[in-house]
């Protein structure tokens, strides 16, 4: 009978970067490629002492009673994986993404479950395609035993954790900007973390879901259209539900700016308030163009913003 304990070991997880779009494109080929590239990889991961614990989708947990032999796991899929995809159309190649976790977890039979697997996972979402992001935990076990280089990403906010998780890239095969994505990927979840934070605080367990954010939206420009419908009706030679459909604007602006991948999320932040603030400009319009100093800081602080993200890449 399956017995619960807790244990320390490596946790190793993998996923496919845009396996959605290679589902879209094709999904037979994709579905072919994937078993062809999991197999692969459990090969490696078996060679090294590993053990797959799990598949699902596009994804792979497995666990790895020594920390050097998993990172040499990972290095060796990555560059096996790397020169099948050599051979691949650009539109078809599968690049997997790597974290990696050294922490205490529940077993329970075969399966895992704990922060130390949570923290592999969000990991791997902050690795490059067909990088490899590891804990601290990780790091200090490795950096000296292995020849291969690191570089420091910053602290990474895992969901449900309070503290940060120091992370590293592992300079594995021609994998660039890992310090780019992993910045991405952090500023990504960073609204989900408050949302589950504050989910915390009010008492709420569930994090809004995009659906649940559409519907919202599409309720709030209803009661917009309403509001525009009933100034019309009771007209008194004042557009008073300019303000209401102004701010549902602003909001609506916002939320796509903060989800958007058209163009840089701050930036579109910041084109949407420069657009409120000329729109407020013009529904109380004196003959004078005010909101021409709160663009200008704008464009200023667009440009700061530009320049320091340049020079931290």
């Amino acid at each position: 009978m399956a017995t619960t304990h807790r244990k320390l070991t490596t946790i190793f997880s993998a996923d496919v970067q845009g396996y959605s779009r290679l589902m879209e494109a094709d999904e037979e080929r994709t579905l072919a490629t994937l078993k062809q590239y999991r197999d692969a990889m459990v090969r490696l991961i078996e060679a090294h002492g590993g053990r797959v614990i799990n598949t699902w989708g596009d994804g792979l947990i497995a666990e790895f009673p020594s920390v050097v032999e998993s990172v040499r796991a990972a290095i060796d899929v990555q560059n096996e994986l790397a020169g099948r995809n050599a051979n691949q159309p650009s539109e078809a190649r599968m690049e997997f993404r790597i974290g990696i976790n050294l922490g205490d977890v529940i077993a329970d039979g075969e399966d895992i479950y704990g922060d130390g697997v949570n923290i592999a996972a969000r990991l791997q979402t902050s690795a490059a395609p067909g990088g490899i992001v590891i804990s601290n935990t990780v790091h200090d076990q490795v950096r000296n035993k292995m020849t291969v280089g690191f570089e420091f990403l910053g602290q990474l906010s895992v969901k449900n954790i309070s503290e940060a998780v120091p992370s590293y890239a592992v300079q594995v095969g021609d994998v660039k900007n890992a310090r780019a994505y992993a910045a991405r990927a952090e500023e990504e979840a960073r609204p989900q973390a408050a949302a589950a934070e504050w989910g915390r605080t009010t008492g709420w367990t569930q994090v809004p879901s995009k659906k649940t954010v559409s519907r919202s939206f599409s309720v709030m420009g209803l009661v917009a259209a309403g509001l525009v419908a009933i100034n019309l009706f009771t007209w008194h030679g004042t557009f008073w539900a300019a303000w209401p459909v102004l701010a549902y604007c602003v909001l609506a602006g916002l939320s796509w700016a903060g989800t958007t991948n058209l163009v840089d999320r701050k930036l579109a932040s910041l084109g949407v308030i420069g657009a409120m603030f000329v729109a407020i400009n013009l529904l109380t319009w004196t003959d004078t163009f005010w909101a021409k100093w709160p663009l200008l800081a704008i464009a200023i602080a667009a440009g700061l913003s530009r320049t320091m993200r340049r020079k931290r890449t």
